[in-house]
């Protein structure tokens, strides 16, 4: 359902916007439904057993949201009191209202990566060993794809290493893997090899494959019946909720191959504004940061001009690029940040004291 009308407002804040299609509409009207919190949904099973298989977990379970997969994901691997070491820009940090410490009464360690990727050389020299007077880590948790350095991949030979190092001090590993599709999609990797480095995994089906709603956690299957338990807990068991889990079905059929076609776009916008001048960091995925100052007033004036952005930063600009924006749309949408961007550095420059640009 790419959109590309002229005349349409261009939104690329968040690959979090799109809106299913006909297509979509009608595999979710037309789903088979039952109780699901009595496990007797079939379609909400039929996709739990697709994506187990597909990344090579014995079970899964389907949730609402990304954080609610993250967060019962994260209480499995660590208890109350114990240590849990992840990236500081981590969604899980970020964008989870304190989660891990509010519900699972988790403390947490970070490390400053570059580009958002941890590395076992990192990690090395954090992860504590524990004994009767210090606090030990439990688990890692890394973010495939890194949102907030701009949508950037783990290697999988780096998560490799993740693996050997926690291994060899046993401790577990969770991926919130949200954008995991578009990691997929730029390296080639298999679902199955990334599964194979992580005792957890979160992925989304609202982000890049453009379902409504949902996402699954793939686990174990003997913690299981307690990731049930948690789910009930933290409000998010459903009923016939296999009308939602349909359009996370039709996602996986008609729209992982296509997830390159957002870096493509991404490209496309990350190209357009350095060539006017402005400081873009590559894209690796679907996400452009662009550096410059004055972000939320830039924020708002696309806005005014039909280009809806975000500013993650004061001096840093958000594009998000999806399956509802294609290629003339992004270009469009390069024209007016130009201008919008061009205009608003040109007035600060105006009124900024002497010696400040």
């Amino acid at each position: 359902m790419t959109q590309d009308d002229p005349q349409a407002v261009v939104d690329l804040r968040s690959d979090t916007v799109t809106r299913p299609g006909p297509g979509m509409r009608a595999a979710m009207a037309g789903a088979e439904v039952g109780d699901d919190l009595f496990g007797e949904d079939p379609t909400v099973r039929a996709l739990e057993e697709r994506l187990a298989g597909l990344f090579g977990f014995p079970a899964a379970l389907f949730v609402p949201s990304g954080v609610m997969a993250n967060q019962i994901g994260l209480q499995l691997l660590v208890g109350p009191g114990e240590e849990l070491v992840c990236e500081a820009e981590a969604h899980v940090l970020a964008h989870e209202e304190a989660s891990p410490a509010r519900y699972g009464g988790i403390q947490t360690r970070t490390v400053s990566a570059e580009r958002g990727v941890l590395t076992a050389a990192a990690l090395a020299g954090v992860v504590r060993r524990g004994n009767p007077y210090t606090l030990g880590t439990r688990a890692v948790e890394v973010e495939q794809t890194h949102t907030r350095a701009g949508g950037t991949v783990h290697p999988l030979e780096t998560l490799h290493g993740i693996r050997e190092l926690t291994a060899r001090a046993g401790l577990a590993v969770h991926m919130d893997g949200a954008r995991i599709w578009n990691a997929m999609a730029a390296t080639g990797t298999s679902a199955a090899a990334y599964g194979a480095t992580v005792d957890s995994l979160a992925v989304c089906l609202s982000k890049g494959l453009g379902a409504p709603v949902g996402s699954v956690l793939l686990l174990a299957a003997e913690h299981l019946p307690r990731a049930r338990r948690l789910r009930h807990g933290l409000g998010g068991g459903m009923r016939q909720s296999g009308i939602l889990a349909a359009a996370g079905l039709y996602a996986l059929d008609h729209h992982v191959e296509r997830v390159h076609e957002d870096h493509a776009h991404a490209g496309l916008l990350a190209r357009g504004l350095r060539d006017a001048g402005f400081a873009v960091r590559p894209p690796e995925t679907n996400i452009v940061l662009v550096e410059v100052p004055g972000a939320e007033a830039i924020t708002a004036r696309a806005a005014e001009e039909g280009v809806r952005v975000t500013a993650p930063g004061p001096d840093v600009v958000r594009l998000v690029t999806h399956l509802d924006v294609g290629g003339a749309a992004c270009r469009r949408a390069v024209e007016v940040l130009v201008d919008v961007m061009t205009e608003h550095v040109r007035e600060a420059r105006l009124v900024a004291p002497a010696g400040h640009w």
